[in-house]
């Protein structure tokens, strides 16, 4: 989409989780900053040794790297290391931003609690993995939706806040609770902002992707296997991409989408089956 069209063009854009190289986070950033946008980018500061091996092999240096991408599209970009679950750390993230960029006007709280030891039946799940889930997925959408609602009311401009959420939000698959319950979390809050925000002209948003080929879901394997998942649960049959959740993200923060608000979008390919496999 041409920057003229969009109504991005020198709009501040704040995106989180944002540092993987294969990733919703980085397709997203780099997406807006094509829109128009000048980005701020968080991450978690990952330890290079927590790196996959395709992103120690391409000398990738987490959110630093995708902001040299962001630079070299004539974009300004900001990196940096926040803890979205520490409200404290939210509001001096705000502050820093602010103070940098001058406002801010597109947030999208892409962040969330990795994939682990989650993914048990209800009965087995640890108190820890509850409320790592949750902390992430729900507190930290939460603190930075407050924070960056709180911005764009005094700027008097409106805005855009999406939310990534979960297919699995819709499914509510067995061996999901943790994660079910925080995307559906997600999808309420985003509701209930929209609502409130509407009349000060913030749109607010939640994207529920299917079956996305980034890193997160490397445990799964790929090959024959994925490929018959794949066929099994996609009716295009194949995984989306970042780019596809990119595509929409923007497409929602543009001046296109000026009149969608209070949504819960699901962008999965046909998605028509859960296998325990996938939960």
């Amino acid at each position: 989409m041409p920057i003229g069209l969009t109504g991005l063009d020198g709009k501040v854009a704040l995106v989180t989780g944002a540092g993987r190289m294969r990733s919703i986070g980085r397709s997203i950033a780099v997406t807006l900053a094509r829109a128009g946008c000048d980005v701020v980018l968080t991450g978690t500061g990952r330890a290079p040794g927590r790196y996959p091996d395709d992103e120690r092999a391409a000398g990738w240096r987490d959110i630093d790297s995708v902001a040299e991408e962001i630079r070299a599209l004539g974009r300004r970009a900001l990196p940096l290391v926040s803890d979205i679950a520490d409200p404290a750390a939210v509001e001096a993230l705000f502050g820093r931003v602010i103070r940098e960029f001058g406002g801010v006007d597109v947030l999208v709280n892409n962040a969330g609690a990795t994939r682990g030891s989650d993914r048990v039946p209800i009965v087995d799940l640890p108190d820890a993995e509850w409320h790592r889930v949750l902390d992430t997925n729900v507190n930290g959408s939460f603190y930075m939706s407050r924070a960056g609602a709180r911005r764009m009311l005094a700027q008097g401009r409106g805005g855009s806040i999406v939310n990534i959420s979960s297919l699995v939000a819709k499914l509510l698959p067995a061996e999901a609770g943790a994660y079910a319950a925080s995307k559906a979390a997600v999808n309420a809050l985003s509701t209930v902002m929209a609502a409130e925000l509407g009349p000060h002209g913030i749109r607010v948003n939640a994207i529920c992707p299917g079956i996305i080929d980034t890193s997160r879901l490397d445990d799964l394997g790929r090959g024959e296997a994925w490929t018959g998942l794949l066929q099994a649960c996609v009716s295009l049959g194949r995984a989306g991409t970042g780019e596809d959740i990119a595509n929409l993200v923007a497409f929602l923060c543009s001046d296109q989408g000026a009149w969608i608000t209070g949504q819960h979008i699901r962008i999965d390919g046909g998605h028509n089956f859960t296998p325990r496999r996938l939960r």
